[in-house]
């Protein structure tokens, strides 16, 4: 049996992996595939990359990179045009599947799929599930024509989003102290917390509107502080539609409380400006003024309308 062909989509900047761990990465990979190496050249080249491959027939993609890396192939996999493999073939099967190295400050799709935290191990346990043909397969969510993984956001966290980007482009590192310190500044300093300008509309439900800020979760948790989770939407799952939470009011003593549950063992978050909803299959976001939109982690820029889907067992993962 020829052994399955894989494709390594690097981003050399990396944040926690060097060119010496490159090279041991690829040494183990080539121990069980057949692997051809590709580095991203600019923001967006991963979605080629992934597409490409795909439409060569390989079995397994694998990202090195963070999360925007992980959402740039997803979206490259799932816009590709794979050989055909009979009609009965499910979407899941068409497609090569998928393994997230850790490479990144966060790294929350590699590690809510069961993967740990440093790349060393994570790459051990992608190997032996490789040879034991361990996957799972996930649910995706898609925020117009892009899709994510984990996670979205419309307003407050996009712009805090936002905020860290603009920090590291000037040569900051990311760390739990600088999304605080984003956090406080946006909120305090640069929202319109007076005017709730979102609505949130489903098919047949009566809209809900004036709401301050939206998060949509397809897992669990939303993020990561260092080793804590920020779980919003704990029952958020892979397998089932998206979560939402949405905060009607950003008044300094609901939303303090809202964001204490979050960092909970047990979180719950509960009150009259909290929205919360579960399993959702299909939402549309209308604002009457641009919010800051996120996928994955990464800001896109303000958008006043946003059609939220959640895109059932559409993706094979390594874990």
């Amino acid at each position: 049996m020829p052994p399955m062909r894989a494709v390594l989509v690097v981003n050399p900047k990396a944040t926690t992996t060097s060119e010496r761990s490159r090279d041991v990465l690829v040494r183990a990979l080539r121990s069980e595939v057949d692997l051809s190496v590709r580095y991203t050249r600019r923001r967006g080249h991963a979605v080629a990359l992934a597409r490409e491959a795909a439409a060569e027939g390989v079995d397994l993609v694998v990202t090195l990179g963070g999360d925007g890396t992980v959402n740039e192939v997803v979206n490259g996999l799932m816009t590709a045009d794979p050989p055909k493999l009979g009609d009965d073939a499910s979407m899941a099967e068409r497609l090569p599947a998928l393994a997230a190295v850790p490479g990144g400050s966060t790294n929350v799709f590699a590690r809510a799929v069961g993967l740990p935290r440093e790349w060393p191990e994570a790459t051990s346990m992608i190997l032996e599930g490789l040879r034991l043909g361990r996957s799972r397969t996930v649910g995706l969510g898609r925020a117009d024509d892009r899709y994510f993984t984990f996670c979205a956001g419309f307003g407050l966290d996009a712009a805090v989003i936002h905020r860290v980007e603009q920090a590291r482009r000037k040569g900051r590192v990311s760390t739990p102290t600088l999304y605080l310190r984003s956090i406080m500044n946006q909120y305090f300093l640069a929202s319109d917390r007076r005017h709730p300008a979102i609505s949130l509309e489903r098919p047949g439900e009566q809209a809900e509107a004036e709401l301050a800020t939206v998060i949509i979760q397809n897992t669990a948790p939303w993020t990561y502080l260092g080793d804590r989770e920020v779980n919003p939407n704990p029952a958020a799952s892979f397998d089932l539609g998206l979560d939402v939470l949405a905060l009607r009011q950003l008044r300094v003593a609901s939303t303090t409380r809202t964001v204490t549950q979050f960092l909970s063992r047990r979180p719950d978050p509960r009150g009259r400006q909290v929205l919360r909803l579960h399993d959702t299959p299909e939402f549309t976001l209308v604002s009457s003024r641009p919010q800051a939109f996120q996928l994955d982690g990464d800001y896109l820029g303000e958008r006043e309308k946003v059609r939220f889907t959640s895109v059932p067992a559409a993706l094979r993962v390594i874990c």
